[in-house]
């Protein structure tokens, strides 16, 4: 039977039960490898209930550097009798299936065409342990310690990471450095005469980069960009941007001689509150946000439609998740692109930021502050449950002091003695965008009335038709400046000139980057543009129109993208080839290699049927 050999290169899968204590020891496991200079991209599968349920953890280790999902399991961790069955139907052929053996399982239970390994760490803990809940706590300890040896995982790199963890805890830290200790010995005793041919060795792949979630990159830009109100209902996979938020806020936000706090932060009774809150903030000068997902969002578009009509700046931080409904909590889609970008009735379109990463989280929560006052509109950041729940290496992120806010258009009292004109909703500049005042900007002038009803230039109200379509027409125009004000669209040309082309935007990235370079390998080569920002710029209709062929690659099942680019570019759709991933689970390098390459072949062979 074959054996699968590999060095620094390879997916582990932990299948455990929620609650069972396994998500810090997983953990663990990646940042040890992480510490041994070996990128590894991890990705907690977690159900929406308390404890109880099916959970899994998988973490590619890769020192190339490849970040994404690959597809296929070299090495499962198999500890929920649930859920043996698919587990072991995820092991690659030649892979390896590690689980616990205390009560024997029969024969059949096993396939053929994998390396089994047994460790009856229940019956270990059982036996040194008094405490039901050592005993559950520490079988995950004890599981890390026999991987660690059998995989050439350094003792004092995990020993290291305990001290940080279990800091002033000395009671805590030398129990779980025990059960490390009788992990590896129990490997070397009795696990070692079975050939383990997946190992990790010290390396230098790793650089510079810092290991964060998205969530809380999100809530750091959003400190750094200036918020000062945040406004939310719990939600996930959005709640920790909250959290997080509340935590630098603390930090960077309080007065170190008063104590006192240069910030607000309400959790609101539920969403539409939430959205009220910050409208009523962003209205009044403040730069603020609430942080919500796709059930959130639905709830919040009569206030969205207010911010819009009445152009309120404020910022949205949608981490999508599984929909519709409820859907899916704690699974990742990109499937709240329409309902954002026309969120409200009528006639309304809001501006789209697509974050590739935690780094692009901090740096694009910042620009939406920006854009929402710039264009006094509400911006969303588009986030997801993969990028914000998940730990990803990143580039660190980087702040320039000379940074200074873009507050926008704001007529100020010394312009208005000077005899300025101000006229809430006029188009003096050509861009669409009006200027405005805040609350006490001078005693006598300046002053409107902020209606979600129709109005003529001067803010007073009308139900001229002329005077909606003025405004209205003001307002496309504004959408049109905000394409050419947002992160623009970064294109990776191939290696030799194509007809080929791929569109991609979000947490699609990592694992497109690695389908890129296989097709490439193959033979296929393929222009690529990713997607940062809504409204579409000029030059994705430019690249559109230069390719024969363009596939349009997303997470969801109704292809949200390609309609978006359909309708406002006025693309053909037969000109867009979908690629779609929609079982919750974060996109594979393997399944964008495959799907491209089958249409590829098929458009050779039959011209009519690829298309």
């Amino acid at each position: 039977m074959s054996r699968i050999e590999a060095t620094n290169d390879f997916v582990v899968k932990f299948a455990n039960v929620n609650g069972s204590g396994s998500a810090s020891a997983n953990e663990l496991f990646a940042r040890a490898i992480l510490r041994m200079g070996v990128p590894v991209s991890p990705r907690n599968i977690f159900p929406s209930n308390i404890q109880g349920l099916p959970t899994w953890y998988e973490v590619r280790v890769c020192e190339a550097g490849w970040l994404g999902r690959r597809g296929g399991v070299d090495l499962m961790v198999a500890m929920n009798p649930q859920t043996w069955e698919q587990d072991v139907a995820e092991i690659q052929p030649g892979g390896y299936l590690f689980y616990d053996s205390t009560k024997p399982l029969p024969q059949s239970a096993f396939r053929p065409d994998i390396h089994v390994i047994g460790m009856p760490a229940t019956a270990i803990c059982n036996a040194t342990y008094d405490v039901p809940r050592e005993r559950t706590l520490f079988k995950n300890i004890l599981v890390l310690g026999a991987l660690s040896e059998l995989m050439g995982i350094a003792a004092e790199v995990i020993e290291k990471l305990f001290a940080e963890q279990y800091k002033g805890k000395e009671r805590l830290l030398d129990s779980n450095v025990r059960a490390l200790h009788a992990g590896r010995e129990f490997a070397r005793d009795h696990l070692s005469v079975q050939p383990f041919g997946l190992k990790v060795r010290r390396a230098d792949a790793v650089g510079d980069r810092v290991f964060l979630e998205g969530n809380a990159a999100t809530a750091l830009g959003c400190v750094y960009g200036g918020a000062s109100v945040c406004a939310w209902y719990p939600i996930t996979p959005s709640s920790s941007v909250a959290e997080a938020f509340e935590k630098y806020a603390a930090k960077f936000r309080t007065d170190p001689d008063t104590g006192e706090k240069r910030y607000a932060i309400v959790q609101a009774e539920d969403e539409i509150a939430s959205i009220g809150i910050i409208t009523g903030a962003g209205w009044n000068g403040a730069r603020a946000f609430t942080a919500t997902s796709g059930p959130g969002v639905s709830l919040m578009t009569e206030f969205l439609g207010l911010a819009y009509f009445a152009e309120i700046p404020l910022v949205v931080i949608d981490v999508q998740r599984g929909g519709p409904s409820t859907g899916m909590p704690t699974r990742t889609q990109q499937a709240d692109l329409l309902s954002s970008a026309y969120a409200s009735h009528g006639d309304t379109q809001h501006v789209l930021l697509l974050p590739e990463d935690p780094r692009e989280c901090f740096e694009f929560a910042a620009t939406a502050l920006d854009l929402a006052e710039r264009l006094q509109t509400p911006v969303f950041l588009m986030s997801d449950l993969d990028i914000g729940m998940n730990q990803r290496l990143c580039q660190p992120l980087e702040w320039d002091d000379a940074r200074r806010y873009d507050r926008g258009k704001l007529m100020t009292a010394e312009m208005l003695d000077a005899g300025r004109e101000f006229a809430r909703y006029k188009d003096v500049d050509g861009d669409g965008i009006p200027w405005r005042t805040l609350p006490g900007t001078h005693p006598i002038k300046g002053a409107y009335f902020t209606r979600g009803t129709t109005r003529n230039e001067y803010a007073s109200y009308s139900e001229r038709g002329d005077d909606y379509i003025r405004n209205v027409e003001r307002l496309k125009r504004k959408f049109t400046t905000a394409a050419l004000l947002a992160p623009q669209p970064l294109v990776r040309a191939a290696a030799q000139k194509t007809r080929v082309a791929a569109l991609y935007f979000g947490s699609t990235a990592p694992a497109m980057d690695e389908a890129l370079a296989a097709l490439a390998g193959a033979g296929i080569h393929i222009d690529a543009m990713r997607l940062r920002a809504y409204p579409f710029p000029p030059s994705v209709a430019d690249f559109i129109a230069a390719h024969d062929t363009v596939f349009v690659i997303e997470q969801n099942r109704d292809a949200q993208m390609r309609r978006l680019l359909v309708n406002e570019l006025e693309i053909a759709p037969a000109r867009l080839t979908p690629v779609l991933h929609f079982d919750g689970t974060p996109i594979t390098a393997r399944f964008i290699t495959d799907a491209v390459t089958r249409h590829v072949h098929a458009l050779a062979t039959n011209p009519r049927s690829a298309a």
